[in-house]
């Protein structure tokens, strides 16, 4: 006698009898001989008791076709057998949809769904079939009712769900000198130490670009400057060593003389050993400034996920006052104040300038004039970022100016603004850690769900409710994944599990992750804080002081419950101000879709970025800063404040100067400038001509707008979302105005 039942999705149900009546009766009533109710209840009990104590839903059905085609009824299991399939081929119909679109290139939000992946090339295009048939198998199999509930219902949102099955961390911050000094293998060759500047920024590249295939998010290096800065000294005895074999003079004692900056100067006037000395730093400033080059050229062609997309790559520098330091931040500045190819801005790898008073932040400092030289480079290319070390929350007790390797205790970001700090089982430090995933709560549904409620106090409170039942699930779900995560052997990730991760080192091939990996971030999500406050009192927290004091109290308490699921579920949980890029539609189009069309909430085709000012909210920088800077010690999964300013930035860097000042001052995090740049698709020509149509260098009309999507570049609109291109249309800028 059937017991239960096993559906598609794999749920085990109670069997129910009523279902059969129901399916025969309804192919019945499709005859002309209409319904045979004796025939109904003797299929149905044959059915039921002869039948295994468990069933699949298929099994049933497949008897049922067999009792019909042994009754007289011939016509019903024709209507039968002919339903069945229909219902098989409506399943299946979403699927085909879904992938005719990739088939024919056609740009929609399937397609386009990540603008830094082009899902029109044959490995895009595997990639986007792969993704689209792996969620649907997780939604079935690999998430518990309520997280299936969950996300079924628009509340939450799984980042990288179609990489779940494959059991792989979001992103690390990688210790670069454990390459350079030992080598490595990852596959079926291995690399030597580096010992010279050219192999060591190939090393670096190699580090990124393949590590990018063992995760699905970002890779970074923490602290670009110290790494590097042995490999130039190496490279400068190298040179000295060549002036030896052609002069035959013994120059060891320039071998490790101090060098108070590595510049490049003419050699007119100097003589002897001056002169010699002088010729060896030209040299190896030059081999620095190709290496720099090569650098950047790489991360922005060399191709990785399954050969379709670039490294989302970031580097971290800024604090690392030697010599030899201070020449590689310079020379990747004038790289990439250069361009790369035809001059284009580089996309990759994103760059940050790691702020610290006393080290580079004020005129008397060491590296005021690399910091000078960062905000030029800014106001050109978009890129360095800045991230506040001076930030309260980003201190650290043991960092010290004197210490040589001062940057182990530096906090280091990735460029889309995920940020990895403290750390409940070992030093608070971002180096070889990274977050493990992260997901979104809709938090503007909640207060949707709330408006039909007049008493403000009540409705505020209920939204409170839904949000802590929603923080729940959001954090169950994250520890499901941990624990499906932590079943991965080291073997899996050949290079971040030996060589990157912290204390993968120790790890046997056949073990498991699980000993490392709690030294990774479990990053709790939110989208739409402007028009969660909006449907909730009337006002986002731009307009209003009293949507303001709500704001913080919002995303307070969201951090207040991740402390306690740290505590609660033993890893380390943080609250992070969502990137959301496909995301920023996805919630919308389903919350309109139910809801219908509520101004200043789903009256736009996207929801405002974590807890921005809405990008259409004309207000100046500075009450931008004064808004959001309360918000980055709250979320300390990661956050970002950027200012949009109009023109050309090119010859106005204390533009960008202002915007850290703000930085400073306001205690935020991480910062970046948004600004015009056009760039000619055919020949790489760009400028900063607001209404540029034709290329003034080749004629060409194919003129794309360069524009920062979530903190990243992307180097075609073309590729983006229609989420993301309506939130482009609506901003506004920052600088100036009366507000």
């Amino acid at each position: 006698m059937i017991q239960t039942v096993v559906k598609r999705d794999g749920r085990i149900v109670g069997f129910n009898e009523q279902k059969i009546m129901a399916a025969i009766r309804k192919a019945m009533l499709h005859t002309d001989k209409g319904e045979d109710t004796t025939l109904i209840e003797q299929i149905t009990d044959h059915i039921s008791y002869r039948g295994k104590s468990q069933m699949s839903v298929e099994a049933i059905q497949d008897a049922i076709e067999m009792e019909l085609m042994k009754s007289a009824r011939k016509d019903v299991a024709q209507k039968y057998i002919a339903y069945r399939n229909q219902r098989n081929i409506a399943r299946k119909a979403k699927t085909r949809d879904v992938f005719m679109s990739i088939v024919n290139a056609k740009n929609n939000d399937i397609t386009r769904e990540n603008a830094n992946m082009n899902a029109d090339t044959p490995a895009g295009m595997m990639m986007k079939f792969a993704s689209e048939t792996t969620k649907p198998f997780v939604d079935d199999y690999l998430l518990s009712e309520d997280v299936r509930d969950a996300v079924m219902h628009n509340y939450i949102h799984i980042h990288d769900k179609d990489y779940y099955p494959t059991k792989s961390l979001t992103c690390v911050q990688h210790p670069l000198d454990v390459i350079l000094n030992h080598g490595f293998t990852a596959g079926h060759g291995s690399s030597r130490p580096a010992k010279r500047i050219e192999t060591a920024a190939v090393l670096a590249c190699i580090s990124l670009e393949t590590c990018q295939n063992e995760m699905h998010g970002g890779q970074a290096i923490p602290a670009f400057d110290f790494y590097l800065a042995p490999y130039v000294r190496m490279s400068y005895q190298e040179e000295v060593k060549n002036l030896e074999k052609l002069t035959g003079e013994d120059l060891s004692n320039l071998y490790d003389a101090p060098i108070d900056d590595y510049i490049e100067k003419p050699l007119d006037g100097l003589q002897g050993r001056e002169r010699l000395e002088q010729h060896a730093i030209n040299k190896t400033v030059n081999r620095v400034h190709q290496a720099m080059e090569a650098f950047i050229h790489n991360m922005n062609t060399i191709h990785s996920r399954g050969g379709n997309q670039v490294v989302f790559s970031s580097i971290n520098y800024g604090t690392d006052t030697s010599a030899e330091g201070r020449c590689i931040m310079r020379e990747i500045l004038q790289s990439t104040y250069q361009g790369v190819g035809n001059g284009e801005t580089a996309i990759f790898p994103i760059q940050i300038w790691k702020k610290k008073r006393g080290v580079n932040y004020l005129p008397e400092d060491r590296n005021y004039d690399l910091y000078k030289l960062a905000c030029k480079v800014t106001a050109r290319r978009f890129f360095p970022n800045f991230l506040n070390l001076d930030a309260t929350f980003n201190q650290n007790e043991k960092w010290r100016a004197d210490d040589p390797e001062r940057y182990k205790w530096e906090i280091a970001t990735m460029g889309c603004r995920t940020r990895v700090f403290e750390d409940r089982w070992g030093e608070k430090t971002s180096i070889a850690r990274g977050n493990l995933s992260f997901s979104t709560i809709n938090i503007v549904k909640l207060a949707i769900e709330c408006m039909g409620i007049e008493d403000e106090k009540q409705r505020i409170d209920m939204f409170f409710a839904k949000l802590d039942n929603i923080l729940d699930i959001t954090a169950k779900q994250l520890d499901e994944r941990f624990q499906f995560q932590k079943t991965a052997m080291a073997k899996q990730f050949p290079l971040l599990m030996k060589y990157l991760w912290v204390g993968a080192e120790n790890l046997k091939p056949e073990e498991t992750i699980e000993s490392v990996i709690n030294h990774g971030t479990l990053g709790i999500g939110f989208i739409g804080l402007a028009e969660c406050l909006v449907a909730l009192i009337g006002k986002h927290h731009g307009e209003s002081e009293k949507a303001q004091e709500l704001g913080l109290k919002i995303v307070t308490y969201m951090r207040d419950r991740a402390n306690e699921f740290s505590e609660q579920y033993h890893h380390n949980y943080s609250i992070l101000a969502t990137p959301a890029e496909g995301l920023s539609g996805k919630f919308t189009k389903k919350d309109r879709k139910q809801f219908g069309v509520i101004p200043g909430v789903t009256d736009r085709d996207y929801y405002t970025n974590s807890n921005h000012v809405p990008v259409y909210y004309k207000c100046t920088a500075l009450k931008k800063a004064q808004i959001e800077a309360p918000y980055h010690d709250l979320t300390r999964g990661g956050h970002i404040f950027y200012v949009e300013i109009d023109g050309d930035a090119t010859h106005n860097p204390s533009v960008i100067e202002s915007v850290v000042d703000m930085m400073d001052k306001y205690n935020m995090g991480y910062g970046s400038v948004n600004h015009n740049r056009n760039r000619c698709l055919d020949c790489g020509y760009e400028n900063a001509d607001a209404h540029l149509e034709v290329c003034p260098k080749c004629g060409s009309h194919h003129i794309d707008k360069l524009q920062r999507i979530t903190g990243y570049l992307v180097g075609t609109t073309d590729r983006w979302n229609s989420g993301k291109l309506a939130e482009l249309h609506d901003r506004v800028t920052h600088i100036g105005g009366e507000k």
